[in-house]
């Protein structure tokens, strides 16, 4: 029997449905509709088969499968809600808050049974952040952050702490996956001078000096994401500071570490992948860089570079997107990496969300509130490209938050690779690139190719030279020597007979080379050949950084002078 296909959870100023999956999708009829704006949150279980959710007075729990009401609490202000991975139990968190007198509040932490509704404790949980209690996937162990202390539950008693993590000043905590033995990764950050840590511990091996798997110190740290492959073998850490000090980056500096249980580690310059031998890292300024890595943080496949700052492997692991939300234009790159073949390049234009559906096929992007406040709607696509379903809100509307169900691993099997895409009678609308404004002294003069930036393509589609093999860096210094010096002789030919039309540059020279033109003006034509040269020496520095030199700040300085150098070469080709 095949499986059902999954239901969407649609919320926002309209109310609360659910909408049927691929290929119907009409409003369901397992979950009435919840009009109104006071619904602060909604959520599955793991498996699907339960939903819980907030309406302002109660929090009700549904089963999809049998479309019967469980339970039903009476939580007003409840803004989280989240259910064990075996659906024993329900937690429940609202907003901490003190009397008028100073007395400490009540509880705002609850677990409740969600076989008996009946609460099994209530804690003190000031902060939103990191709220939720996290749990094995067999339900054995449960722990949670207590001040400078991680606490562990065994079974679901939460009336005796089993075992206690102690450590000065930690932050933040992840359980691995899969079965025992259990491992935890915690993050304690740096203060006076000291750098922030990330240790991996075996539970409940917690005691002594050399109780840690593995640890890894590094600065630049306000916050840290980590993320444990399936087979709990490695741990990728994402530290990220709110200011780039260098003045490199509006948003801050990330780095990215790779932490293996054995003690491997490394910097790693970001996904794992469903067969955990592999990640996919997204880095580097726009037009930034993706590549492929495996366990020993060896690159695997370069997908060059493009406008992308979000990678989303597919459930199956088999098909990989890479995307450029938020402040990019949404466009979409869909890769079979198999075969590390394109398979489709659609766009989703101010999406501010996306998700794989469970069945592997389809894919939902969305344009959610508070993030955007107009434009609001969702998209299910296939992902060769075509968009088959598609709902904007009215004007005067929201949408605040948008979902698949849940299923578990392998109930939905993995089916064979298209690359033609599937019909569709919705329209795909492609969005309309706006051309370059070009001043009116200029409109009936030939255009000169002066991008800031040219994509490098990804490795299987660059020009070879008879060698597949990956040159080592001294072949590689001596093919940029043999290459600067084809160059020169070029540009000497050029200079010699301006009459002649140019020699096309080879393929193989820098990205960033401009036309080559004589202007008749022997100052101008020197103060032309100066800035090539200038630019041809930042090329060469971007490249050494691509391949993780690291630069002096003098270089960093050369690099940021790039764009003013490109504009002032293009002012003198054109005569301004």
């Amino acid at each position: 029997m095949a499986p059902s296909t999954p239901l969407l959870t649609v919320r926002g100023s309209e109310g609360l449905y659910m909408v049927n999956g691929p290929p119907h999708f009409t409003e369901s009829t397992v979950f009435p509709r919840e009009s109104g704006k006071n619904c602060k949150v909604c959520i599955f279980s793991k498996d699907g088969t339960l939903f819980a959710w907030g309406n302002g007075e109660k929090v009700n729990i549904i089963s999809v499968t049998n479309k019967g009401l469980l339970h039903s609490f009476d939580l007003l202000k409840a803004v989280c809600l989240e259910f064990s991975p075996k659906n024993t139990v329900l937690a429940t968190w609202q907003p901490y808050t003190t009397s008028k007198d100073g007395t400490a509040g009540i509880p705002n932490l609850q677990l409740y049974d969600v076989k008996t509704g009946t609460c099994l404790k209530s804690f003190i949980q000031k902060k939103m952040q990191n709220w939720c209690p996290s749990w094995s996937e067999d339900e054995t162990l449960c722990a949670r952050n207590v001040n400078n202390e991680v606490h562990f539950f065994e079974n679901n008693n939460f009336n005796t702490i089993a075992n206690k993590l102690h450590l000065q000043k930690i932050n933040d905590f992840v359980l691995s996956p899969g079965p025992q033995p259990y491992k935890v990764a915690v993050y304690v950050p740096g203060s006076k001078g000291a750098p922030s840590f990330v240790r991996l511990y075996q539970y409940p091996n917690f005691a002594g000096p050399h109780a840690a798997l593995a640890n890894k110190s590094f600065f630049k740290a306000d916050k840290v994401t980590m993320l444990w492959n399936k087979k709990a073998t490695a741990v990728l850490v994402i530290a990220s500071t709110d200011v780039d000090k260098t003045g490199a980056s509006y948003y801050g500096e990330q780095t990215l570490h790779y932490i293996a249980t054995n003690g491997e580690s490394a910097v790693v310059q970001l996904l794992w992948n469903s067969s955990s031998t592999e990640f996919c890292a997204v880095y580097g300024f726009m037009p930034a860089k993706a590549t492929i890595f495996n366990l020993k943080c060896d690159p695997v496949f370069d997908f060059g570079t493009g406008p992308r700052n979000a990678a989303y492997y597919s459930p199956h692991g088999h098909i990989l997107v890479l995307a450029g939300f938020g402040n990019l234009r949404g466009q979409m790159e869909v890769w079979d990496v198999k075969n590390y073949k394109l398979i489709s390049k659609p766009v989703a234009s101010d999406s501010t969300y996306f998700a794989w559906c469970p069945d592997g096929e389809h894919i939902l992007t969305a344009t959610c509130a508070p993030r955007l406040r107009v434009n609001n709607g969702y998209k299910i696509w296939h992902y060769t490209g075509s968009i088959l379903h598609k709902y904007d809100v009215p004007s005067n509307a929201e949408l605040w938050q948008v979902s698949w169900q849940p299923f578990l691993d392998g109930i939905f099997p993995a089916k064979t690779i298209t690359y033609q895409a599937v019909p569709s009678e919705v329209p795909n609308e492609e969005p309309k690139v706006a051309t370059a404004y070009r001043p009116p002294a200029l409109r009936n003069k030939p255009i000169t190719n002066s991008k800031l930036h040219e994509e490098e393509p990804p490795q299987n589609m660059k020009p070879q030279s008879g060698n597949d093999k990956p040159l080592s860096k001294t072949a590689l210094k001596n093919q940029r020597k043999h290459e600067a010096k084809k160059a020169a002789k070029q540009e000497a030919r050029s200079d010699k007979s301006p009459d002649l039309a140019p020699t096309p540059a080879p393929q193989s020279t820098p990205r960033n080379t401009v036309s080559q033109s004589i202007s008749g003006d022997p100052e101008i034509d020197k103060k032309i050949k100066n800035l090539k040269k200038k630019l041809k020496a930042i090329e060469q520095l971007k490249e050494q950084a691509a391949t993780g030199k690291q630069l002096e700040k003098n270089q960093l300085e050369k690099i940021q002078k790039e764009t003013a150098l490109l504009q002032e070469l293009e002012d003198l080709e054109l005569g301004i």
